[in-house]
């Protein structure tokens, strides 16, 4: 058994913290005092996860420095968005980390280890990612993810630690190419989610899928991933996840564009985070940075930006020249 902090008490933080509660020491932190006092009495997330009771051993409190005080691995369960301010009073830390958040942050378009580096945080360190909704996880049901670090005994003591039950933990050096495929693939959920939202059937959506998975692949490399990660857990895997099921915010949220509804109000619905939203632009300027032609990519781009419509979005592919795959 190990003292493990999850700090950030979203739908994913929760589900986690339901798994590993019965196994490990669990200490789950919230950053409102009054949503850990709520989830603390009722022992269940009301707002991000009401569908699971959450087990009594969990320990719920918003004092990030009781939270983190004997924890053996720091578990980071903000959007990308968060990531930044939840490390500033963590910095010089010598505890572990694991983050779950993919994508990459609006500001600076950096991925989730490049802000971990900027906040000075000195303790071996890596990417939980995978294709993983976490009402399923939370409910017990069979998943496998990935832990990535450029440590190799750090990796594999998290992943065994996080390993068990029905959930599979393997583990990767790769982490950029493991980021490169969380953060990616949200933005071209929205591009399948458009794809179907607009009735254009099965064989453009796999399409979709494919080609999506050459941008993911070819920036990636560009930003010093491997190739054959994108074919694993953290690629193929979570895009196909992400892309097609029916507990996607990202999928939601290309369906509603497809529909004509207004983004903000489609991101005012969803009630969480959908990252690709948020990820698009970054990752077009990180491709361009790079030399790199991220088609998809720019057109999700250009539609949640209001540049083009989802129609003529499609169109605008459709009409490229046509080159050896």
């Amino acid at each position: 058994m190990a003292a493990l902090a999850i700090l950030g008490a979203g739908a994913w933080g929760s589900a986690l913290a339901a798994v590993l509660a019965p196994r490990h020491a669990v200490r789950l932190w919230a950053r409102d005092p009054a949503q850990a006092k709520a989830i603390a009495a009722a022992r269940r997330n009301e707002r991000y996860l009401p569908e699971i009771g959450l087990p009594a051993s969990l320990r719920v409190g918003s004092v990030l420095e009781q939270a983190t005080s004997d924890a053996e691995i720091l578990i980071a369960a903000t959007p990308v968005a968060g990531l930044r301010e939840l490390l500033a009073p963590l910095r010089g830390a010598r505890t572990p980390l694991v983050w779950l958040c993919k994508g990459f942050e609006q500001e600076s378009a950096a991925l989730p280890h490049e802000i971990v580096a900027a906040c000075g945080i000195e303790a071996p360190c890596g990417a939980l990612s995978g294709p993983s909704f976490a009402l399923e996880v939370a409910q017990g049901l069979p998943c496998a993810l990935t832990l990535a670090s450029s440590d190799a005994a750090f990796a594999a003591r998290a992943a065994g630690l996080l390993h068990g039950g029905r959930m599979r933990v393997y583990r990767s050096d790769d982490v950029i190419g493991v980021e490169i495929g969380g953060a990616v693939k949200n933005v071209l959920a929205i591009a399948v989610g458009i794809c179907d939202g607009l009735g254009l059937g099965q064989n453009a959506r796999a399409a979709l899928i494919t080609r999506g998975l050459a941008e993911l692949s070819r920036l990636g490399v560009a930003l010093g991933g491997r190739a054959e990660t994108v074919m694993g857990l953290t690629g193929a895997g979570d895009l196909i996840l992400t892309a097609t099921g029916s507990l996607s915010r990202n999928r939601r949220v290309g369906l509603e564009l497809a529909r004509g509804k207004a983004l903000p109000a489609i991101v005012a619905e969803l009630g969480h985070v959908a990252e690709g939203v948020r990820s698009a632009h970054a990752a077009l300027a990180r491709a361009r940075a790079a030399g790199v032609e991220m088609p998809i990519t720019a057109a999700v781009d250009a539609v949640l930006e209001g540049r083009l419509a989802p129609p003529q979005a499609v169109e605008l592919l459709l009409a490229r020249d046509p080159k050896s795959e």
